[in-house]
């Protein structure tokens, strides 16, 4: 019991940071992007899609928004009001999601011998960033609004078979120094793109491609300083909070 609190206490602390951090670097780089995209939207009437487009965030997960009727608009229900109030939920949102990916990382972490500093947290970091953000990013982009997107479905399932086969790939690469299993890894990681992420039928849209280009690098920044920010949170936390403690692996063991 002792193991599983100091886990989710480490996770706790070092998804607050990172995700109050993250809601820092959107309000300044991604939010003015977004709202300069619903513009766009706005004065092309909106963008209908075939199916469930994702919603524009930079965060690492995938959500959705419905079609919009065709017919007389419909009640969107409740939202927070542009400002202060957005921004909190935006930090909500992102420490939740921030320690939600740091019990991940914990978890694994301690299952390979822990993170035994910041720096060993900042290279951890670093394959968090390519497992959740690089990889699928290099097929599925982060949208805008009013943006078309392939089926809601079709799009999860690639997401998280990318996230699985980076994640085994890399996982070979550190951990089993064999050549045969070196190429392996690397048959998974680049399987994903072989086999290409869904695509919409069309491509037509209203938003500028040099807007979507900014979009697209500024999530991949905050989305890279996040990980960077989780991972060394995570070794220095460790590091003071658990000291000479045994990893889970050995506690299992």
């Amino acid at each position: 019991m002792n193991l599983f609190r100091n886990v989710v206490f480490i996770a706790a602390i070092a998804g607050l940071v990172a995700g109050v951090v993250l809601a820092c670097l959107q309000a300044y780089a991604t939010v003015p992007l977004i709202l300069k995209a619903e513009v766009y939207e706005q004065a092309g009437g909106g963008h209908h899609h075939d199916h469930a487009a994702p919603a524009a965030t930079d965060s690492n997960a995938m959500s959705t928004t419905a079609p919009a009727a065709e017919a007389a608009p419909a009640d969107e229900g409740w939202a927070p009001a542009d400002g202060f109030e957005r921004f909190a939920f935006s930090v909500l949102a992102n420490i939740v999601t921030g320690i939600g990916f740091a019990l991940i990382l914990v978890a694994v972490s301690e299952f390979a011998g822990g993170i035994g500093g910041w720096r060993q947290g900042v290279f951890w970091g670093l394959a968090g960033f390519a497992v959740f953000t690089l990889a699928p990013g290099l097929g599925l982009p982060p949208e805008l609004p009013a943006m078309p997107a392939a089926d809601l479905t079709q799009r999860q399932i690639w997401w998280w078979a990318t996230v699985a086969a980076t994640a085994a790939g890399l996982g070979l690469i550190a951990f089993r120094k064999s050549l045969p299993l070196a190429i392996l890894a690397v048959l998974l990681i680049v399987a994903p793109h072989v086999v290409g992420a869904p695509q919409p039928d069309s491509y037509e849209t209203a938003i500028p491609e040099g807007l979507h280009h900014q979009f697209v690098v500024a999530v991949t920044v905050t989305n890279l300083v996040f990980w960077l920010v989780l991972g060394a949170v995570v070794g220095v936390v460790r590091g003071r909070f658990t000291g000479t403690a045994t990893s889970l692996r050995d506690s299992f063991a």
